[in-house]
């Protein structure tokens, strides 16, 4: 598999779209003044306990106060409200605190109340656990961790955890040792499946780099004054390459010097072998047009999508549930209903597997198949679906076909979903599904055909569409429309009829070919 990453920067933000095997899998939106964003640690000051919920909102500086529940805490609260208190109030000038040297506090129970956590509503260091969406603030989280290529730090714990995505007990147990041994105090690392086959000095490295970005909170938390925002989460480009980027890359576009140069650093950074990669687009029409995704997004993100065989889906939304009605079309692949109805879908599972991650929908996802009767045929669409939502980063679970033959797939909801308006204003009714009579469109005409004539143009031509233009023009050449203003007029008009037009639309031109504005 092919992967590409198109990078198109604007003045109102950044648009990266993955491409795998030149079909358009994911779009992602990063606009200039982008603020909570996933993986943002802020200094947040505790506002209100809600022992009913048992949660707390928190104000990190958005327009509402962000949610944090009591199972968001993590086990080691109590050690992070420690941290946090001592680093603000740290007013040594170089140094400042030796994490190796903190004493870890006693964990929390999880069946606490939020209140015996945080009874006096202290400023806290908070991760932003979800995007604000609709009218609801950010999500918080005081689990905090530091992503990095192979590896993931997660303070105040000693813990060494490997992904679980990689099968070979060997290799867990060598990256466990390699782990345990360079890891310092304090700090948790959980190994990720890219760190698979990795030696020694490339963990370390990553491992390094992580250490000294906990080193930076430590820095922005002294004095810092709540809310604050501590640290970002890399840029979207960044960090879709932290995550994805694999032997399957073969091209990385920009089509902005900054995020060019910034983006090849980046590759030559983690991965130099990779660096050949990245190129600046320098073309002068727009980088999505000239990559084809563009037209793919026009496609791909109206209510009805279709597919190569002639069948289709309709998608419709509410606010937590998603429902992804398939249908056959004209497809006939067999005189067998059966195989037909497998056939159709399992290319629509390829292709709602897809539409998840593109349009990022989460919640509940209910997918209205096509009747099938064989549960081996159930079977086999379930296992493919599986298949295809494997690629997918965010958490999801896939459920077998119910007996009335839905399936139910619940996904993670992270950040708004992408929602793009593919439909276009109607330029002859402009959204009222209602146009105006072409006798009152004569008159039009002919009152500024009078206009025109009055002010002295001279060798006018008028334009119009074809049918306006069998309408003018139809009977006798000296009955017709034309030939009668013509001759009310004392002056020739010359008619050209134009397939661009729409079919209320007309245009006067002068003698000299310009167009006259009316």
């Amino acid at each position: 598999m092919n992967k590409e990453l198109i990078i198109n920067v604007a003045p109102q933000g950044v648009e990266i779209a993955l491409l795998e095997d030149k079909k358009l899998v994911e779009l992602h939106s990063e606009k200039s003044d982008a603020r909570f964003a996933v993986g943002d640690l802020y200094l947040g000051k505790v506002k209100k306990l809600i022992p009913g919920l048992n949660a707390a909102f928190v104000d990190v500086g958005f327009e509402k106060d962000a949610f944090l529940h009591y199972t968001d805490l993590s086990p080691y609260a109590k050690s992070l409200l420690k941290f946090t208190t001592m680093c603000m109030n740290d007013k040594s000038e170089q140094g400042g605190l030796d994490f190796g040297k903190f004493t870890i506090e006693p964990e929390i129970i999880k069946t606490g109340k939020i209140n015996e956590v945080l009874g006096g509503k202290p400023n806290i260091l908070v991760q932003i656990l979800k995007e604000p969406i609709a009218a609801k603030g950010p999500r918080l989280s005081c689990e905090l961790s530091l992503p990095g290529r192979f590896v993931v730090v997660t303070p105040f714990n000693d813990i060494v955890a490997v992904s679980r995505k990689i099968h070979s007990s060997e290799e867990r147990k060598r990256l466990q040792k390699i782990v345990e041994a360079i890891k310092p105090k304090n700090f948790g690392v959980i190994v990720r499946t890219a760190a698979e086959g990795k030696n020694t000095a490339e963990l370390h490295e990553d491992l390094s780099a992580l250490v000294e970005m906990w080193k930076s909170i430590q820095t922005n938390l002294k004095g810092a004054v709540a809310p604050a925002k501590i640290l970002s989460e890399q840029t979207k480009a960044t960090s879709i390459l932290r995550d994805l980027l694999n032997e399957d890359f073969n091209k990385i576009v920009v089509n902005d010097k900054n995020i060019f140069t910034d983006t090849k650093n980046y590759i030559q950074r983690i991965a130099p072998e990779k660096a050949d990669i990245v190129s600046f687009y320098q073309n002068g029409s727009p980088i999505f047009d000239s990559f084809g995704i563009t037209k793919q997004v026009k496609s791909s993100f109206g209510k009805t999508v279709n597919l190569n065989s002639g069948a289709y889906l309709i998608i419709e939304h509410t606010e937590a549930l998603h429902v992804i009605d398939i249908n056959s079309g004209y497809k006939s692949v067999s005189n067998n209903q059966e195989q037909n109805a497998l056939e159709t879908n399992l290319e629509a599972a390829e292709e709602v597997a897809r539409q998840l991650r593109l349009r990022d929908l989460g919640g509940i996802i209910v997918i209205d198949f096509i009747d099938m009767k064989f549960p081996e045929n159930k079977r086999k669409l379930m296992e493919k679906m599986e298949e295809f939502m494997a690629p997918d980063r965010a958490k999801h679970a896939v459920l077998p076909i119910s007996k009335f033959g839905l399936m139910q797939i619940t996904r993670q909801r992270m950040k708004p979903e992408m929602n793009i308006n593919t439909q276009e204003l109607c330029p002859s009714c402009n959204g009222t599904g209602k146009i105006s009579s072409t006798l009152l469109l004569e008159d039009e005409i002919e009152k500024n055909l009078s206009y025109l004539i009055t002010h002295k143009n001279a060798s006018l031509t008028l334009l119009v569409h074809p049918i306006m233009y069998a309408y003018l023009t139809k009977g006798w050449p000296w009955s017709t429309k034309m030939a009668k203003w013509n001759k009310k007029f004392g002056q020739k008009t010359k008619l050209v009829q134009d397939t661009n037009c729409h079919l209320t639309e007309y245009k006067f031109f002068d003698q000299h070919g310009e167009e006259i504005k009316l």
